[in-house]
């Protein structure tokens, strides 16, 4: 009985380290690009696997219609570790954000850097 025990226990681990390093590619963003983005917050998702900002962007040549950006960051622990915290933007706030473009040409990016409508930078 202990063998069937000790063999459930060694399959659980190795189960739950497996899916802890698993990680997607970054692929579907050009990381040779960078794009600037200016716009007011939608929504702050601090989130597993990764923290999203969704950022509503004036069309350019029409202030009145915006685009919808989704900004993919890091991990929560990664973007903790860079100055964030979950309440760090809210709906509304207005930033600028650097983000590498999705490759397809979609409303998307790999978060580089942003900061606050006065200029600081936001996180480290």
């Amino acid at each position: 009985m202990k063998h069937v025990q000790c063999s459930f226990l060694g399959i659980g681990l190795a189960l739950v380290t497996f899916s802890t390093t698993a990680h997607h590619s970054a692929a579907m963003f050009d990381a040779t690009k960078t794009v600037t983005l200016t716009g007011t917050v939608k929504e702050f998702q601090w989130t597993n696997p990764h923290c999203w900002i969704q950022l509503l962007v004036p069309v350019e040549g029409d202030a009145s219609n915006t685009e919808e950006w989704s900004v993919e960051m890091a991990s929560p622990v990664q973007v903790l570790q860079g100055g964030w915290k979950p309440g760090t933007l809210k709906a509304g706030d207005k930033i600028t954000v650097v983000v590498h473009p999705a490759r397809d040409g979609t409303h998307g990016g790999n978060f580089v850097s942003a900061v606050a409508a006065g200029g600081e930078p936001i996180g480290r």
